[in-house]
């Protein structure tokens, strides 16, 4: 059996990336910082980064390896606002695949910061946001996806996405 698989340029990645760096423009919306998850958001959160001249920051979270998570709590406080004003924090991953990653981002950092506190409902959407080159609707996120450069359906059609920086 062949999977379908569809391969993205460099030059539709630096597309998409644009086309979410319009939308965040639209929304009035700028990040303090950019974090990129590791493997796959690395490189359009760099290019985010660069094009947008906003620090960039790196998270290991990663399902699809040994379930490998990185706790991190500055930037939770940071998102929270624990020890001064909340920054603005965009997550950047390649694709929102299963929403896995994502969600486990939110539980993490609502464990390790002010737990109870209900302030959380408002960081998710108003201060920390998620953008992904790829957003499938058919994912299982608890949320969606803030930003993205395009929408597919792996409900409807499950071809493999090929980036530029994978083999």
């Amino acid at each position: 059996m062949t999977i379908k698989t569809e391969v993205y340029t460099d030059d539709q990645i630096n597309s998409l990336v644009d086309t979410i760096i319009s939308h965040m423009d639209a929304d009035r919306w700028r990040p303090d910082y950019i974090v990129g998850l590791n493997r796959g958001g690395l490189v359009p959160s760099v290019y985010m980064s660069h094009k947008m001249d906003v620090p960039l920051e790196t998270l290991g979270v990663s399902s699809r390896f040994h379930e490998e998570f990185e706790t991190n709590c500055w930037m939770s406080e940071d998102a929270f606002g624990y020890d001064a004003e909340p920054l603005n924090i965009l997550i950047v991953d390649d694709i929102n695949n299963t929403g896995a990653s994502f969600d486990w981002i939110i539980n993490d950092w609502q464990s390790t910061c002010s737990p109870d506190d209900n302030r959380w409902d408002t960081v998710w959407g108003d201060n920390v946001r998620f953008a992904v080159l790829v957003d499938n609707l058919g994912s299982d996120f608890s949320r969606r996806v803030d930003y993205y450069g395009v929408q597919i359906d792996k409900r409807d059609d499950n071809t493999w996405l090929k980036f530029p920086w994978e083999k």
